[in-house]
């Protein structure tokens, strides 16, 4: 079983708030002593953050539910509930949150340190202590907490790496990147042998180093979903430089420069503007022909052998060449996130019974925290939907009389009066 994913689904689940608490002040010599019951504590936030020490979704692969802490409930004597702890889920630089539902990206988390709250928590309830007014001297009433948001979504790790190795099924990148750099990736005499992208780190002189990236083999309609290397052309996305690996070597199959027509048609139908990156036509497996053998038709800069070691210094330090002058040129790819701010307002919306429903966070907050078989309670959360405009919006809809409203799982007859 593979250690590298790269995408996967994942629940994030924000704590709950905590209850507000009904408490009254039962001390001696304290007359008419009133309420004194807490606020209930917040719940925690779940937040995905690039950590340069994760090297892949893996973790996300069986278990992908991450919950945050609940806040605890208040007391009486005013003691309210204790907040409860942020998650932060830790991903690899170079994630990409996307809606589980749309594929809409919303962060893009490419710098180490990246952070995007992915799930708000609860707010806690208050307690009856905050109820108290000129109005209501004995509130026997708090609010419940608010639940934690829980959303879906799906990650998609895309490499950062300097140069991406690309080419047919079994043209040799997996060798020339064992060589080259420290990496050991699985090496066979079959196509599709690499499952799964390799990185390897190359270091040219005394200061210089950059990754280079091996992608699993691309065939012809990969961009359309052939073959296994589609499922990796997302990791061709932020490399510096390119590499178009060639087989020399394959009499029987396409020719150099029908290979290399495949590649940029996959890539350009990909991504157009990959064709634009720095490149290097590398003709691979030189022990076995040149690319002189091949005709007028090679279109090939520098031919190597893996297996000799030929050509890999000249190689290593044209590489080294074209990543310092795209490191100069580019700026560092900068991370992005959405920011969700919280909608005011209300919305009445049609249902298909012929009811009616009123959206808006702050007006199903108002009944959802509000215990509305106490009397005091209903009679606050009504006057919280008035303030909110919930009424008056319902009679701009002209909404006739008797119709039923719902407001989150509270539910009315609409009279306008």
């Amino acid at each position: 079983m593979s250690n590298f994913v790269d995408e996967s689904n994942i629940c994030a689940r924000a704590g709950d708030g905590g209850a507000g608490c009904v408490a009254m002040r039962r001390e001696a010599h304290v007359p008419m002593g009133g309420p004194d019951g807490g606020d209930g504590g917040d719940g925690g936030n779940v937040w995905f953050e690039a950590d340069p020490n994760v090297a892949s979704l893996l973790a996300f692969r069986d278990h992908p539910h991450r919950i945050a802490s609940s806040g605890t409930h208040g007391r009486g004597s005013s003691q309210h509930g204790k907040r409860g702890e942020d998650l932060i889920v830790k991903v690899p630089v170079g994630t990409v949150v996307l809606s589980h539902e749309s594929r809409e990206t919303l962060a893009d988390l490419s710098n180490p340190g990246d952070r995007w709250l992915a799930a708000r928590a609860g707010a806690g309830g208050r307690g009856n202590a905050k109820f108290l007014s000129n109005r209501r001297r004995a509130p026997m009433f708090a609010e419940q907490g608010e639940k934690g948001e829980e959303t879906w979504f799906r990650l998609e790790l895309r490499l950062m790496a300097d140069v991406a190795l690309v080419g047919y099924p079994n043209a040799g990148k997996s060798t020339l990147i064992s060589v080259i750099s420290a990496a050991k990736p699985k090496i066979a005499d079959y196509p599709f042998t690499t499952l799964e992208p390799n990185l390897g780190v190359v270091r040219v002189g005394d200061d210089n180093e950059y990754v280079v990236a091996d992608i699993p083999g691309l065939i012809e309609g990969a961009a359309e979903g052939h073959g296994l290397g589609h499922q990796f052309l997302r990791h061709v996305e932020r490399a510096r430089v390119l590499v178009y690996l060639l087989d020399l070597s394959s009499v029987d199959g396409d020719s150099p420069a029908r290979q290399l027509e495949v590649l940029r048609n996959e890539l350009g139908n990909y991504q157009p503007d990959l064709l634009d990156r720095p490149s290097v036509v590398v003709g691979a497996k030189g022990d076995v022909l040149e690319a002189s053998d091949w005709g007028d038709d090679a279109d090939v800069e520098l031919t190597i052998s893996s297996v000799t070691q030929t050509g890999l210094e000249p190689l290593k330090w044209r590489l080294a060449q074209l990543v310092d002058e795209a490191r100069d040129t580019d700026e560092e790819h900068e991370g992005f996130v959405i920011h969700r701010p919280e909608a005011y307002g209300v919305e009445i919306v049609r249902e298909d019974d012929g009811g009616y429903r009123v959206v808006g966070r702050q007006a199903e907050r108002a009944v959802a925290l509000s215990d509305l078989t106490d009397p005091g309670a209903l009679d606050y959360a009504l006057q919280k939907l008035e303030k909110l405009g919930v009424y008056k919006a319902l009679a701009k809809k002209d909404i006739v009389e008797g119709s039923t409203v719902r407001v989150g799982t509270f539910e009315f007859e609409y009279y306008n009066d």
